[in-house]
C-alpha cells in the first residue's frame, strides 16, 4: 500500500487504524529498522495506541530464526513459506472431505476437494516448493485411506500395496488437482525455452 493511501485511509478514519493493524516495516539497516520504530512508537503514543509487546520485534528475515509472519506467509531465512497455522487448517479442511467412513465416490471427492486446492494453491502459489508436494501427499494418503475402506481393508493407505493399486497417475486420471504439478508449470518460461 502506497504512503499516499495509507495517509487517505488514516485521515478519513480520524487517524484511527482498523481494529486490526499489523504493520511491516521492511528497512535496510538495522539502525534504520530501530528508527522506524521509535517513530511509530511515538506517533501510536500520541495516537493513545501502543503496540504489542509479543508481537513487535525487529530481526533480519534473510537469518534463520528471525523471521515474521504476515498474511499467512512466513518469512524466514531468506524464503517464504507458509505458516504452520495455514497448512493446519488446510489439512483439517482435507481431512473433513475425506472422512473415510463418509461412502462418497472418490469421484465426487475429488470434485469437492478441488475447488479448495485450488483456491488455497492461488494464495499460496509464491510459498518455497517442498510445501507444495506434501500437501499433495498427504491428499493423495487419505484418497487411498478412503479406498482401502470401501474394500473393507483396514489402514491408513500408506503401504506400497496401495501405491501400487492407486498409484498417483490414478488420481491425476480422475482429475485430482495437484499442486506441485501447477507450481512446476507455473515456474516454466513463458517463452518456452526450458
Amino acid at each position: 500500500m502506497s504512503g499516499d493511501v495509507q495517509v487517505r485511509i488514516c485521515e478519513h478514519l480520524r487517524g484511527r487504524f482498523p481494529r486490526v493493524t499489523r504493520p511491516v516495516v521492511l528497512c535496510r539497516s538495522r539502525e534504520e529498522a530501530q528508527s522506524a520504530l521509535a517513530r511509530m512508537q511515538a506517533w501510536l503514543t500520541a495516537n493513545g495506541l501502543t503496540l504489542h509487546p509479543d508481537k513487535t520485534h525487529l530481526g533480519d528475515c534473510r537469518v534463520d530464526g528471525q523471521g515474521f509472519e504476515f498474511l499467512g506467509y512466513r518469512f524466514e531465512g531468506g524464503k517464504r513459506w507458509v505458516r504452520k497455522k495455514s497448512l493446519m487448517s488446510l489439512r483439517d479442511k482435507i481431512r473433513a472431505k475425506t472422512k473415510r467412513n463418509t461412502g462418497n465416490s472418490i469421484e465426487y471427492v475429488i470434485a469437492s476437494l478441488n475447488p479448495t486446492l485450488k483456491g488455497w494453491y492461488g494464495y499460496f502459489q509464491h510459498a518455497h516448493r517442498f510445501t507444495f508436494s506434501a500437501i499433495d501427499g498427504f491428499v493423495r494418503r487419505r484418497l487411498r485411506a478412503m479406498l482401502r475402506k470401501q474394500k473393507h481393508r483396514p489402514g491408513q493407505g500408506h503401504c506400497q500395496r496401495d501405491h501400487k493399486q492407486w498409484p498417483n497417475a490414478f488420481f491425476a486420471d480422475l482429475g485430482l488437482f495437484t499442486m506441485s504439478e501447477a507450481h512446476k508449470l507455473a515456474r516454466q518460461s513463458r517463452c518456452g525455452n526450458n
